[in-house]
């Protein structure tokens, strides 16, 4: 099967995030049994979805790992001019389809190798490594990193196929999705000091997010790899209240933090926190019940630093020739893996541009050039 084949069957599947994976889980895993290659299947806690483990070659220490999410995110309220999850070619030199660029153009430029790779002597192996949930907080990498690493020799190095037109990427932001709740005291509108407005309590606070990022640039903690070139802190959901008049006993928001390498994300927090204690303070004082509480919505997804990747980067440039490598504000499971010592770059086709909008799509001279990285990289660590 070509790449775009193999592309048409995976956009088929709705992983949509909050709902299951298995389907595609299970074609990859028949088209890998038709290889005769072995693959491992990792299970979140409900079953209910799998990562996938696939090795191509030789149970040796070595080669590379091809990381990539089956998850995609939702279509609701966006105006497609097509079925989302069916692959449609305009004949404009793109191909629409939830996915397409984010991230199963990767996925089907891997699998559409297997048959030559297969029939190769690799000297090292490639991994393939699919995870679920990427798009809500790199939550299935983190189990499939840990089996990978416990039940098989190590790797020498990661490439995530996230899109970036086939650049080398070496640095990205961590991410961390919180939610805040201030409780305080409702009454009638008419008696604002009986009460306290859960809702001004948390405006106060949102602009307080808001001002770290200022303090940040004061402070002159940048990085000018990045377009974005501060640790970011963004509220994006918020409610509250019951009607306009009565003082509302709570109010919810929602909102991250995407800090640069070189920042720490409980430094950050630390500063919201600092102010969220001196307001729960001032509203104590009128409502002793009154409070604020942060949770945080997933496990922090670490950066990627430009670090410990001279090998992995210097294969990029040898199958793709000399590229200049960048850095991204997105988080990928990239993080995750250089966390435990594994030398990591994203590198992938399509742009992320086009990632998470209506008609999405990728261009086919993009799927074409991750064709043809898989093709090098096929050579360059076996023989016909």
């Amino acid at each position: 099967m070509t790449a775009t084949e193999i592309l048409e069957r995976l956009v088929g599947f709705a992983t949509v995030s909050r709902d299951s994976n298995l389907a595609l889980i299970e074609w990859v895993e028949a088209f890998l049994d038709e290889h005769d290659v072995e693959h491992w299947r990792i299970e979140s806690d409900d079953v209910s979805k799998a990562n996938l483990l696939a090795r191509i070659g030789p149970a040796t220490a070595g080669g590379v790992v091809l990381s990539g999410h089956t998850d995609v995110v939702p279509v609701d309220g966006q105006p497609w001019s097509s079925d989302p999850f069916t692959l449609v070619d305009k004949g404009d030199g793109r191909l629409y389809g939830r996915g397409t660029c984010d991230m199963k153009g990767f996925l089907a430029c891997a699998l559409a190798q297997v048959p030559s790779w297969t029939g190769r002597r690799l000297e090292k192996p490639i991994w393939l490594a699919f995870s679920y949930d990427e798009e809500v907080g790199c939550i299935g990498a983190p189990r499939m990193i840990e089996r990978l690493l416990a039940d098989h020799p190590r790797p020498a190095a990661v490439i995530v196929g996230e899109p970036t037109l086939m650049q080398p990427v070496v640095a990205h932001k961590g991410a961390t999705n919180l939610r805040t709740t201030v409780t305080g005291r409702a009454s009638h509108s008419s008696q604002v000091d009986q009460g306290v407005s859960a809702i001004h309590v948390a405006a106060r606070l949102v602009t307080k997010i808001e001002d770290v990022m200022a303090e940040l640039k004061a402070e002159g903690r940048v990085d000018e790899a990045f377009n974005v070139v501060h640790s970011s802190l963004h509220v994006g959901k918020i409610a509250g209240g019951t009607a306009i008049n009565i003082m509302a006993r709570e109010c919810t928001f929602e909102w991250e933090i995407r800090h640069l390498p070189q920042d720490r994300f409980e430094d950050l927090l630390g500063r919201v926190d600092a102010y969220a204690a001196e307001l729960q303070a001032e509203m104590r004082r009128r409502a002793p019940e009154a409070g604020i509480a942060t949770e945080a919505l997933n496990v922090t997804v670490p950066a990627l630093a430009d670090d410990n990747n001279a090998e992995v980067l210097s294969l990029c440039h040898e199958l793709l020739g000399e590229r200049p490598a960048g850095a991204v504000a997105y988080a990928t499971e990239a993080g995750q893996f250089q966390r435990e010592g594994l030398p990591t770059v994203i590198c992938g086709p399509g742009s992320i541009g086009q990632a998470h909008q209506p008609d999405e799509y990728i261009e086919r001279e993009q799927l074409e050039a991750g064709e043809r990285f898989m093709v090098a990289l096929g050579e360059r660590l076996g023989h016909a």
